[in-house]
């Protein structure tokens, strides 16, 4: 989830006051989340879209195990897989999302037929809740279930895609779309970048823990129907809310995409690969420097006739020949996928807890002394929880407190962040395992498909997955932002959603082969089928404890040297911009 919100620029600044622009999304997010703004002095503009968009497919996202596991009667390896795979594809999604919107229709046009493809396929999900043939009959006691047919997991799955194809048109849009508006070079906002990271996840974070605690409690508790019908207004609101504003915006058109620059560059170094490049010319007209790494890219850029070029020294065809500054961007992005890669392991834990720790709250006893029955989906606003008094602590009492003694603040580096969060990500599948195991042997003691133990017990499991999220998703989010050029933002958006869906591909793989490989010899699978209680979920806690270590491992071993290489190469990029500008 990468935002970027800039200051308000100087010219959109009319007698004083704010701008069309800025009044039309500004006044509709007071109306939204009037408390959010008290807090995030650092966001200045919050489109309307995106917030209602969260909102809703958030609220559903929440609960959603919880109403695939009670009204389609999932076994738990289907329903981890389906919710995996959605979750995934939403996020991949956004790479088809940014080709076409620069490509074709533009950042407006495309969060518009976003957001009315998102708002079909909670219509969908709501008429699942509405009409009871739409889904199999309810199961009681998880005994002798009957399984979802084809039909009805075909419009369930209709629905499911709709919303991962508008979030795909949604998210990678929403962020560019809010920069158009506005100027990003101030000196201000440069500054006050790393603050902005924290406090948008803060406040992001905070407004989803009011809203998803009466939306998932509404579900649970009074009426899948109504939980689903609140998140498909918001939504429908939203988009009634964006194209009045229409006439306000700044609407960009489309320049060409970024990607495609990055696949022209392969496409040329191929072409060109046994070229003797010992004298060779290339084509650099902004005189961009030229890195070590990843030599054989450079080829690409490598005049082999002077055919290739027109009368105006530009490149006849972009396929073959191709700038140093094209191919220098391309060699930035592949520097940093170690980082990226290490981070896959790290969201990975955070979904095995909103798939597999949703199960074992539904199998916990979840009423309270008071009688009060706390719906399982509220744990996954824990992890949301921790991410908030984490950032509101350390930026609020370490970075201004240091600050105030030393006369300068003193922050956490990326590569301590991120390791914070490995450790994070090994300690909390290791809890997770003791309370499973726990659980599990109450629940057989007392021979009931719920556990006696209480539903709190699974707390830490999942405040631990928030300081993951907290310490290894912003610092990686971080990373991607700062240190690619500003042209190519979307990129680093679009490295962020990859890394994303692969690891929910790589955790329904995972899944999937523990469940056939446990299960052999007609044994039951550490999965358990429908109920928990029959298999050994802390043994695949084990096995994902062991893969977080090897991840520990691997990024301090070899990937964390991609962190100080990747700041030098654009700390050298932007010495060049600034030299090019003083001599203009």
């Amino acid at each position: 989830m990468i935002l970027v919100f800039p200051h308000l620029q100087k010219n959109n600044l009319v007698d004083g006051g704010l701008s069309n622009t800025f009044l039309v999304i500004h006044i509709f997010n007071v109306f939204s989340f009037v408390f959010v703004f008290s807090l995030t002095i650092y966001v200045h503009v919050f489109t309307a879209n995106e917030t209602f968009e969260k909102l809703a497919s958030m609220s559903l996202i929440a609960n959603m195990t919880v109403y695939l596991k009670t009204k389609y009667n999932m076994e738990g390896v289907l329903l981890v897989n389906v919710i995996n795979i959605w979750s995934g594809t939403s996020s991949f999604m956004s790479i088809g999302g940014a080709l076409i919107s620069d490509m074709f229709l533009g950042r407006y046009l495309m969060l518009l037929y976003g957001s009315i493809s998102s708002l079909l396929g909670m219509m969908i999900l709501t008429l699942t809740a509405i009409v009871p043939k739409l889904r199999p009959p309810t199961c009681i006691g998880q005994i002798n279930c009957i399984d979802p047919n084809l039909w009805q997991l075909s419009i369930l799955y209709a629905g499911l895609t709709l919303m991962a194809i508008g979030a795909g048109g949604i998210r990678p849009c929403n962020i560019a779309f809010g920069a158009d508006q506005f100027n990003t070079t101030t000196k201000e906002g440069r500054s006050q970048l790393e603050s902005f990271f924290n406090w948008w996840y803060f406040s992001f974070t905070f407004a989803l823990v009011i809203a998803l605690t009466a939306v998932v409690y509404i579900q649970t508790n009074i009426s899948w129907v109504i939980g689903f019908a609140i998140p498909t207004s918001c939504l429908l609101v939203s988009i009634v809310i964006f194209v009045i504003g229409h006439h306000a915006y700044i609407i960009m058109k489309p320049q060409g995409s970024v990607f495609v620059d990055l696949v022209k560059v392969i496409t040329a170094a191929t072409r060109k690969h046994r070229l003797d490049c010992s004298r060779c010319s290339f084509y650099d007209p902004d005189f961009h420097p030229r890195t070590k790494q990843l030599r054989c890219l450079e080829k690409a850029a490598v005049i082999a006739n002077q055919n290739e070029l027109d009368e105006d020294g530009k490149p006849k065809n972009g396929w073959r020949l191709c700038s140093i500054q094209q191919v220098e961007n391309l060699k930035l992005l592949l520097g940093m996928m170690p980082v990226c890669l290490a981070g896959i392991g790290c969201f990975m834990t955070m979904d095995q807890q909103t798939t597999i720790g949703i199960l074992q709250a539904i199998q916990s006893n979840n009423v309270l002394p008071s009688g009060f029955k706390i719906p399982p989906g509220w744990m996954g606003l824990s992890p949301m929880i921790a991410l908030s008094i984490w950032i509101s602590t350390y930026e609020i009492l370490w970075v201004l407190q240091t600050k105030r003694l030393t006369g300068k603040a003193k922050r956490l580096t990326m590569t301590q962040r991120i390791n914070i969060g490995l450790i994070s990500a090994m300690a909390c599948s290791i809890v997770a395992s003791f309370i499973e195991k726990k659980r599990r042997t109450a629940a057989l003691k007392h021979g009931s498909f719920k556990s006696p133990m209480s539903i709190l017990m699974l707390l830490p499991q999942f405040a631990l997955s928030g300081l993951v999220e907290a310490f290894a998703a912003v610092a990686i989010m971080e990373y991607l932002t700062t240190q690619l050029p500003e042209s190519m933002r979307t990129v680093a958006g679009a490295i962020f959603f990859i890394s994303l869906s692969m690891a929910s591909y790589l955790n329904s793989m995972l899944v999937n082969i523990v469940h056939k490989t446990t299960k052999k010899g007609g044994k039951t699978s550490w999965l358990g089928g429908h109920n928990l209680n029959n298999g050994k979920l802390e043994n695949f806690y084990y096995l994902a404890a062991s893969i977080e270590a090897l991840n520990f491992l691997y990024f301090n071993l070899y990937a964390r040297r991609f962190i100080a290489t990747s700041c030098t190469i654009n700390k050298e990029s932007k010495e060049d911009q600034h030299i090019n500008e003083d001599q203009i």
